[in-house]
């Protein structure tokens, strides 16, 4: 099914993978270059580990949450705070005040909405990917969603 020891398995993987990877970096870490560097480090995880994988699913899933998790703990060693990066069409298609909304949201807000709204994730599927109960993820997503309708409707600078 997958051969994770060739050349041509892992090109392939990083073109299949690397925007879906850099989204859900950014969603963490609000930063291209650092976005980056999380989703390298995926990407180094899966050479030095080569896990078997199910189906495409399982493999992408897989790739999130290493993601997600070297973009946390990024973002727990670093001493600073870094401020929503202007430019975003480079990890974004298209930017809209919806997504600037998103990506101001506390991290774990702005990663379920994104798991949820972006990548097309279920609950279910985002529990298993940030190894989170799945009624703690349905508790971010609504008071996530909550906290986006007040600040589009102008009632709340969060």
């Amino acid at each position: 099914m997958y051969d994770p020891g060739t050349d041509a398995y892992i090109a392939a993987i990083v073109r299949k993978y690397s925007p879906a990877l850099l989204r859900a970096a950014f969603s963490v870490l609000r930063n291209t270059a650092d976005a980056q560097d999380a989703a390298q480090e995926a990407f180094l995880r899966l050479l030095e580990k080569r896990p078997a994988f199910n189906d495409e699913q399982h493999e992408k899933a897989w790739l999130l949450r290493v993601t997600i998790n070297a973009a946390k703990n990024m973002r727990v060693s670093s001493s600073r705070t870094e401020p929503l990066e202007e430019n975003t069409a480079f990890v974004y298609e298209e930017y809209s005040e919806t997504l600037n909304a998103v990506l101001s949201l506390p991290v774990k807000y702005r990663t379920v909405i994104h798991l949820y709204y972006y990548e097309g994730y279920s609950i279910k599927e985002i529990a298993a990917i940030l190894d989170t109960p799945a009624a703690t993820v349905g508790t971010w997503l609504a008071r996530g969603r909550e906290k986006l309708k007040t600040m589009l409707k102008g009632e709340d600078d969060l």
